[in-house]
């Protein structure tokens, strides 16, 4: 039951939440998503490093750019169970 509280907690705030369901569509750089949830680069990476530390997302990096996607797939049955069927 852990890793399930772990998974709500880490969607439970506006932001991270706005970054994850953008990730649906699939992987960005974070050179998009942070104008998509109108806050600051530095912002978004916080954000970004605490959905990848709760294991929700992975990166990888090409060349400067850091490329997120969803790991969890989990988090596609969490967003189908609110109405958003992107993926």
């Amino acid at each position: 039951m852990g890793k399930e509280i772990e998974l709500l907690k880490a969607l439970a705030d506006n932001t991270r939440f706005k970054i994850v369901e953008f990730l649906l569509e699939g992987e960005k750089c974070v050179c998009e998503i942070f104008p998509h949830v109108k806050r600051t680069q530095s912002t978004v990476s916080i954000h970004l490093g605490n959905l990848e530390d709760a294991g929700v997302l992975e990166s990888r990096r090409e060349g400067k750019k850091i490329f997120y996607k969803i790991k969890d797939k989990r988090v596609c049955d969490v967003f189908k169970a609110l109405g958003n069927n992107k993926k």
